[in-house]
């Protein structure tokens, strides 16, 4: 009995170091937040959950994933003009019936044409493996999107968002290993490192990274040879390099940024835009509650040099749980988990 008394006793303090080292720093509960708000920011209201945008930087055609995660409702995609942001329309009207869009990438060919990949959680957010897939469209006039195929593989397990890399090739990040019982727990409230990438080359799926705590957002460089993974509950993104034959990742280096990073979306300049969580567990109680606020945080992170810049951080209400920040010519468009609008603030 007394060795077993050891035992326990030694468990609960490993617990307790593990939180004190990984939770309460990832948490942000010890860090002092002060406002920031570049300019009048205005709100476009969009749809329930504004969870993910992407910017076609030739048309400035605004791209923005909507589904709201509180009453299980069809998602959709809207498509609003960077230039002419007093029109919003829906334009996944040919997306499956099953339709819960979450993360999503954008693909141009060397023809001009392109492509939008979407995350879809076909029965709603919180279910088991092979409930997922990664829904492809043409992208027609005026953003209108023809639907072309659905592709699952085994590696798909948690798929939060995606990144598309060919006319059907892409990485989507896994964000979770356990969807239930007591790993699932140990998980998410230990940090455990146990979410991945999934790689899928046109033709086969496979896992491309492992050890990630709580892999996310995830996006690439321009000349396609450095990948970028937000790993949300180490504060930080992690860089591989990118073999583009092959598609193989290998780890290269990570870059600490003040936030818990939700999707990354790149500028004309490189620069990496993170909307993120500074406090987890204000999200966490704005996910049980909506009437609780939660910050809504937009990062600026220079891939190269590490350095990082505060873009945006409201904390009234009038954006919360920021899950995506998108800079394009000056203009800063952020959207939330659950919110039904996104914010457009003058940047720099």
């Amino acid at each position: 009995m007394r060795n077993f008394l050891i035992i326990v006793g030694l468990i609960i303090v490993v617990a307790l170091a593990r939180m004190a080292i990984v939770i309460i720093p990832a948490s942000g509960m010890m860090a002092e937040l002060t406002p920031v708000t570049p300019g009048q920011c205005t709100a476009l209201n969009i749809g329930p959950g504004t969870e993910d945008i992407t910017i076609d930087p030739a048309s400035g055609l605004v791209f923005v994933s909507s589904d709201d995660r509180r009453t299980g409702e069809r998602g959709g995609i809207y498509a609003f003009n960077l230039d002419q942001r007093d029109t919003v329309w829906e334009v996944s009207g040919d997306a499956p019936d099953d339709f819960h869009p979450h993360g999503i990438s954008l693909w141009t060919g060397a023809d001009g044409s392109q492509r939008l990949f979407v995350i879809n959680h076909r029965a709603g957010f919180d279910t088991a493996d092979g409930a997922h897939a990664v829904e492809i469209f043409d992208v027609g006039e005026n953003g209108l999107l023809s639907h072309v195929e659905s592709i699952s593989h085994e590696a798909l397990l948690s798929p939060n968002d995606v990144l598309a890399v060919g006319p059907r090739s892409f990485y989507a990040t896994n964000d979770r290993a356990y969807h239930s019982g007591i790993m699932a727990s140990l998980e998410a409230y230990f940090g455990l490192p146990l979410s991945s990438v999934s790689w899928f080359d046109g033709t086969n799926g496979d896992m491309a990274a492992h050890g990630i705590a709580y892999a996310n957002g995830i996006n690439i460089s321009a000349d396609g040879t450095e990948l970028y993974v937000a790993e949300l509950l180490a504060r930080r993104v992690r860089v591989y390099d990118r073999d583009p034959a092959s598609g193989a990742l290998s780890a290269n280096r990570v870059l600490p940024v003040p936030t818990a990073p939700d999707n990354i979306e790149i500028d004309e300049r490189g620069d990496l835009w993170i909307g993120g969580h500074p406090r987890i567990f204000d999200f966490v109680a704005h996910a049980a509650d909506a009437g609780a606020m939660a910050p809504a945080h937009a990062v600026r992170l220079n891939p190269q040099t590490g350095e990082t810049e505060t873009a945006l951080l409201v904390m009234d209400g009038s954006l919360n749980a920021s899950s995506v920040a998108a800079m394009r010519d000056g203009v800063l468009l952020v959207g939330a988990v659950f919110d039904d609008h996104i914010l457009i603030c003058p940047g720099g």
